[in-house]
């Protein structure tokens, strides 16, 4: 792994690849790492790196927005959230807030957060008051979120929690029909904690290769490099190029404090629907810290938008990998980093935002030869 990303290119660019080759990046570190250093650009044509589920904000569902406004401006709480959550819109009324921030606006107390840490802060420094921390994130968010509750929060603090699991999406695809890549480049801040092991599955159970990468341009040649010499071979098993960070069984107290203070529940991913036992909820022994028991009812049937998408927004196509940014018909026209109609604009982990922040600003300009899909 102490090769070069120059050493890393000459050994891609020697394979002998006579066909296109599609690789499913599942983080959305990797792709900010991928789309900043330009390395879509430097890679042989035949090797088209896509942008998949890596971004927890993108998939938040709307109920779980929606019932953190509702706490926010019906039951007299403050709801804290990690900052990218706070301009994720919904679909609503023009008369009604149609994110955290429009809420914020007209008056009700939410502020932005970056750890766990500060919400316990907040809940500390207002002890007449209850606080309500908005925990939405895979499991590199939730392990710290599990930490917090294990070592004890005050009694004030509940928690309306939007925790996924990464690995359940990507079975999800690799079990449909037309999966439509060859190869996939695991989460390395996902296999730290979860060991890299959690992705072995995509090898045994689907024969695809899979490389776990780290977050820099070396790392992420290395597990392409990786997977496309197993492809030739014709051989799938999974390969670590992150062993410095992600080592055999992951972090076990991690994990034990996820196994505490969560359990495993079938989620809704928004734009995609329900994928079994990937969510997380409270376990019954934080039961009584669920944010949810503080609402006086539950919501509207009707309110609920089973994980809809704004109009004309293709971010539930964009998260699974079927289209790149540039192929939806709002991307830089109607929605921006400024005016964000979908949730992968508004998240710094989300493909729309970092292409867009990469210099990717023209739709019909799309390296889509270099991603594999089609305009």
């Amino acid at each position: 792994m102490s090769a070069t990303a120059k050493v890393w290119l000459d050994r891609l660019r020697d394979l002998p690849l006579d066909h296109p080759v599609s690789i499913l990046n599942v983080c959305g570190g990797h792709e900010r790492t991928l789309s900043h250093t330009g390395l879509r650009a430097a890679l042989p044509e035949t090797i088209r790196i896509i942008p998949g589920p890596g971004c927890p904000v993108c998939v938040c569902p709307e109920e779980d927005i929606c019932d953190a406004m509702r706490l926010a401006r019906e039951c007299d709480v403050v709801v804290v959230a990690f900052g990218d959550m706070l301009r994720v819109p919904i679909n609503a009324a023009r008369s009604d807030p149609r994110c955290l921030s429009d809420a914020r606006g007209a008056g009700a107390d939410i502020r932005p957060i970056a750890s766990p840490r500060e919400a316990v802060a907040i809940a500390r420094a207002l002890p007449d008051k209850r606080v309500v921390f908005f925990a939405a994130g895979f499991e590199t968010t939730m392990a710290p979120v599990a930490a917090m509750l294990c070592q004890g929060v005050p009694d004030n603090l509940f928690l309306l929690v939007s925790g996924r699991l990464t690995w359940p999406a990507v079975d999800m695809l690799l079990a449909s029909e037309k999966p439509g890549f060859d190869a996939l480049i695991a989460p390395g801040h996902v296999a730290t904690v979860m060991g890299p092991e959690e992705w072995s599955f995509v090898a045994e159970r689907y024969g695809l290769p899979i490389a776990v990468a780290g977050f820099t341009a070396e790392s992420l040649l290395a597990a392409t490099y990786y997977v496309l010499t197993q492809l030739l071979a014709t051989t799938a098993h999974l390969k670590n190029c992150y062993p410095a960070i992600v080592r055999p069984g992951g972090n076990r107290v991690a994990q034990q404090q996820l196994s505490h203070s969560m359990r495993i529940v079938d989620a809704n991913w928004r734009g995609i629907g329900t994928i079994a036992r990937s969510g997380f909820a409270l376990s019954e022994t934080f039961a009584s810290r669920d944010a949810r028991s503080l609402l006086a009812s539950p919501q509207d049937a009707a309110r609920r938008h089973a994980g809809e998408m704004p109009p004309g927004c293709d971010c539930a196509r964009v998260v699974l990998g079927k289209v790149v940014p540039t192929n939806c018909k709002l991307y830089g026209k109607a929605c921006t980093p400024r005016r964000p109609i979908g949730p992968c604009m508004v998240s710094d982990e989300g493909a729309c935002h970092i292409w867009w922040t990469s210099g990717l600003h023209n739709r019909t300009h799309a390296p889509h030869r270099r991603t594999g899909v089609a305009a």
